[in-house]
């Protein structure tokens, strides 16, 4: 998504966006209602917003469906001019879940459920460690996590004042 294309939205798009984010079962009967227009107009800004890529609809799981599997967070230092490149061949991983650009103490950060150590550790030696300009990999594992909240990754800018 580009920024023109968060941009050119309209207070009503943002409104429908922002309901969806608190509930996606919502109906869309029941968002025509709350926002005062036919539900007609909710379907189709609805699948305008799918078709632009703007939004998508998923089932979030808790941990516990992929059986009480570790949180595994990987700290990577690497050249920085390749960071951009180490990005995307993180991304096509499939144990990695999160990949993040990071200021501060590593350039990237990777994140991924693990049900194993030696899974993990499989993954950073031969497949991570491996790549060009990945020069230190730091783990960290949680124990215990006392709080999820899958929206936590939902990207709503602020509204402007109606």
């Amino acid at each position: 998504m580009t920024d023109n294309n968060w941009q050119r939205l309209d207070a009503l798009d943002h409104k429908i966006v922002d309901k969806l984010a608190r509930d996606a079962r919502i109906s869309n009967r029941a968002i025509a209602a709350e926002l005062g227009v036919t539900e007609g107009t909710i379907r189709t800004r609805i699948k305008r917003l799918q078709n632009e890529g703007l939004i998508q609809f998923t089932v979030v799981t808790d941990f516990r469906m992929a059986g009480s599997p570790n949180l595994c967070m990987m700290g990577i230092d690497a050249d920085p001019s390749r960071v951009t490149e180490l990005a995307e061949r993180l991304k096509q991983l499939p144990e990695i879940s999160c990949v993040v650009l990071m200021l501060g103490r590593f350039n990237l950060l990777a994140m991924g459920l693990f049900t194993n150590i030696e899974q993990l550790n499989i993954l950073i030696t031969e497949q991570i460690r491996s790549l060009p300009g990945v020069q230190r990999v730091e783990t960290a594992i949680s124990v215990h996590n006392l709080k999820y909240e899958a929206g936590v990754a939902k990207i709503t800018p602020a509204l402007a004042a109606d």
